[in-house]
């Protein structure tokens, strides 16, 4: 019996995490886009806001890693300046 309620288990956890990750990876490409179309836009600063928030989210609800989580949030930040540079 205990290996039926770790696959319950298991299957409620992944349903779980599956939904975090696809509305982390939603958020990002949201901003993604947005850092693309018009960087200085203030449109893209709620967006790359909005994917921080998701990935901050995602990584205090341990779906993903907290290095994952600084390692995306420093490349979209390092994407927006450049394009604000240019």
């Amino acid at each position: 019996m205990p290996a039926a309620k770790s696959m319950r288990v298991q299957r409620r956890r992944a349903a779980r995490n599956r939904s975090v990750r696809s509305f982390v990876r939603t958020r990002v490409t949201a901003a993604r886009s947005a850092i693309d179309q018009s960087p200085s836009d203030e449109a893209t600063a709620e967006s790359l806001r909005a994917a921080i928030s998701a990935l901050d989210v995602a990584t205090r609800k341990g779906v993903i890693h907290r290095n994952q989580s600084s390692r995306k949030k420093s490349r979209l930040t390092k994407r927006l300046n450049k394009a604000l540079a240019s």
